[in-house]
């Protein structure tokens, strides 16, 4: 997580005035999209998404298939880059007045999206005669849809991330080919597969949301429940970067080169060319990497310390406070997340399935029976946690990111860098 991001932040922040009232009342929704049709022929709504490659083309479907599903409402979709450049571009179009009706928002930052108005309260559309039934979302991914008690996002594009495993690796190192359980079996199983310099056992972006699982997984915290205080400071979560660095210095974990999506891209490419045996990836990559890889691929859960864990991440779907086409956004967010739409984007991409239905339905069962990589994500949520929910958490990543990079480049011990990170991060979250 580069730089970029802090000034989005503040954008955030700032905006704060703009937006002050903006947020809709408890009042049920007013007229319905099917009068707006009937009298002006379709409501048209933007929806930006932050989609690309062979996902953004089944978003893009999806889209496709609503507009020709009805006549009421008609979606102009709009792909505006990976969620940081996303995010950037709906703060800059509030500001401006020409902001979206719908977009994607990464779930990390959906406490500061909300705390500053941008985002519609569903709670009036959830609960209304077109409401849908929120209690069939998997309760481990609704963690990130609240603020200050009020509901903004609709579970849309979720993941935890994987351990990727080049299966047939493994098995001619003579291991099991099932991968690695615990962090003791990741460093030994990198040892073995690794050649100096050429070929890496295992590789990871050095990536905020990796950390915060391995935290998780080591019985750590990252922020105290209040949101106010930082808690990564603690041998707990020190240990994961001695950890990765230890794996580094002895050649047996490569750091990909890059900064945010370029270094995921490019431990990706490692993966697929052979150069590294075991990834960090989100489930949402796996159809892509299945289809890319020319051998096994398998899929796990995070090697566990104290016990296993994640963070459940990827993005809802929002509605934006200025829309003047609340009902037509409504109608277009309860269609692609119901249970047919989030069937398709876990086959179609790798993301889970976001509704209990749609996990439960003979469809699903029949697609995990048939490609068992895919449900590793839904059985792992068992042990996962929501991100941390504060305003000013979307840009303390950034912050806790480059302390991270300098203990691992060897510029300050783990312990420093993460109290240097801590320092301005209890500064921080009192804003």
């Amino acid at each position: 997580m580069k730089k970029g991001i802090i000034s989005v932040l503040s954008s955030v922040f700032l905006l704060g005035s703009i937006l002050t009232g903006c947020g809709s009342s408890a009042s049920q929704p007013s007229a319905s999209a099917d009068k707006q049709a009937s009298s002006n022929g379709p409501t048209t709504i933007d929806f930006w998404y932050a989609m690309s490659g062979k996902n953004g083309e089944a978003v893009k479907k999806m889209v496709d298939d609503f507009n020709h599903s009805q006549n009421e409402v008609k979606v102009n979709a709009t792909f505006q880059g990976n969620y940081y450049d996303n995010h950037a571009k709906v703060l800059s179009a509030i500001a401006a007045g020409n902001q979206p009706d719908v977009t994607q928002i990464e779930v990390a930052s959906m406490a500061s999206f909300a705390n500053s108005g941008a985002l519609e309260d569903l709670t009036p559309y959830v609960t209304g005669k077109n409401g849908t039934d929120k209690n069939d979302f998997v309760p481990g991914l609704l963690g990130n849809s609240y603020w200050k008690g009020k509901f903004y996002g609709i579970p849309f594009n979720r993941s935890t991330p994987l351990l990727y495993i080049n299966k047939d690796k493994l098995k001619a190192a003579g291991l099991d080919e099932n991968g690695p359980k615990t962090w003791d079996e990741l460093k030994s199983y990198s040892e073995k597969l690794s050649k100096k310099g050429q070929e890496w056992g295992f590789s990871t972006p050095i990536d905020i949301w990796f950390y915060e699982a391995m935290v998780f997984e080591n019985g750590g915290k990252i922020l105290s429940e209040d949101g106010k205080q930082a808690l990564f400071n603690s041998p707990q979560a020190i240990e994961p970067i001695t950890f990765w660095k230890g794996m580094m210095d002895e050649g047996s974990m490569k750091m990909p080169p890059g900064a945010k999506y370029d270094a995921w891209e490019a431990a990706d490419n490692d993966f697929v060319n052979g150069k590294a045996a075991m990834i960090f990836d989100s489930t949402g990559s796996l159809n892509m990497l299945l289809d890319q890889a020319k051998f096994r691929v398998g899929t796990a859960f995070l090697p566990k310390k104290a016990n296993y864990g994640v963070a459940a991440g990827g993005a809802n779907l929002v509605m934006l406070a200025k829309s003047q086409k609340k009902d037509a956004a409504w109608k277009f967010i309860k269609y692609m997340t119901d249970k047919e739409q989030t069937i398709k984007v876990t086959e179609n991409t790798g993301y889970m399935p976001v509704r209990k239905s749609a996990i439960d339905s003979p469809e699903m069962k029949k697609f995990f029976t048939e490609h068992p990589q895919f449900k590793v994500a839904v059985d792992q949520l068992k042990y996962a946690q929501p991100r941390p929910a504060s305003p000013g958490y979307k840009e303390l990543q950034e912050v806790i990111m480059n302390e991270i990079q300098r203990a691992i480049l060897g510029q300050a011990t783990p312990a420093d860098a993460l109290k240097a990170a801590a320092d301005k991060a209890n500064q921080l979250l009192q804003k």
